[in-house]
């Protein structure tokens, strides 16, 4: 009687689930999303050539 190893990707392994709490998953979503918030003020800063919150009038 062989055992074959499960090959199949669970949930903990996936990289890109969606996984709360302090896990690998949570941190690589947080630093994606933090890329795509810094990406965007600096777009807006450039084409509108005002800061984030001058731009949505909150100073």
């Amino acid at each position: 009687m062989s055992r074959t190893p499960n090959t199949a990707s669970t949930p903990i392994n996936d990289r890109n689930a969606w996984r709360w709490g302090f896990t690998p998953q949570a941190e690589i979503w947080n630093g994606r999303l933090a890329m795509i918030g810094f990406v965007s003020a600096v777009l807006i800063e450039l084409l509108t050539s005002q800061g984030v919150l001058h731009f949505w009038s909150l100073v």
